[in-house]
C-alpha cells in the first residue's frame, strides 16, 4: 500500500493562498487568486466622451511578475437611436492606462431609428508588475456625440473576473 501524501494544514480564514502553499507545489502558471465582480445598473452616455459603465474590480497580486488573467463580459449594450456612426465604443482601463479596445460595432442601422442591443466581451492577459491594489474597469461612449448608448440596458448583468496566474 502506498504511503499517503502529506499535505499542509489549510489556509486560516482569510489567508491568501500562495503557490507554495496549493497541495505543497509550486511554478508558474496556476491560478492564485480569483476576484468576480458584477453589475445591472444601467448607464447612459450620449456623448464621445468615455464614461464609467459601473463594471469594476480590484486585485491586489502577490508578486510583480504575477499576471492577471481579466474576464470581461459586457451585456446590454444598447443604441436610443440611429446616428452618422451607429456604434458605440468599450474599452478596459487598469487605473487611469487604457490596457484594450473592445469594442467598437455593436450596433447596425436599418434605415429608420432603430436600435439593437448587444453584448461584448474580453479575455486579456495582463502584466500590472505591481503588488499594490490594481483596479480594473470599462468604458463606453458614443463616438458620433449624438443619441444616447446604454450598457445593462433592462437590468442586463455585466461581470468581471480576474485571476491572478504565478509568474
Amino acid at each position: 500500500m502506498a504511503t499517503p501524501t502529506s499535505f499542509p494544514t489549510p489556509a486560516v480564514s482569510g489567508q491568501i493562498l500562495t503557490a507554495a502553499y496549493v497541495n505543497g507545489m509550486s511554478g508558474a502558471f496556476r491560478v492564485l487568486q480569483v476576484v468576480y465582480a458584477s453589475t445591472s445598473t444601467a448607464t447612459t452616455n450620449t456623448t464621445s466622451t468615455f464614461a464609467d459603465t459601473t463594471l469594476t474590480a480590484s486585485i491586489t497580486p502577490q508578486s510583480t511578475s504575477n499576471k492577471v488573467l481579466v474576464l470581461v463580459s459586457q451585456n446590454g449594450c444598447f443604441k436610443s437611436s440611429a446616428d452618422a456612426e451607429n456604434r458605440m465604443n468599450l474599452r478596459l482601463l487598469r487605473g487611469a492606462t487604457n490596457v484594450a479596445t473592445f469594442s467598437g460595432a455593436l450596433f447596425l442601422y436599418t434605415g429608420s431609428a432603430i436600435s439593437n442591443g448587444a453584448a461584448a466581451s474580453i479575455s486579456l492577459l495582463d502584466s500590472p508588475a505591481s503588488i499594490a491594489s490594481v483596479t480594473y474597469k470599462t468604458q463606453f461612449n458614443n463616438p458620433n456625440n449624438t443619441a444616447s448608448v446604454i450598457v445593462q440596458e433592462g437590468s442586463a448583468v455585466s461581470t468581471m473576473v480576474l485571476l491572478e496566474i504565478s509568474a
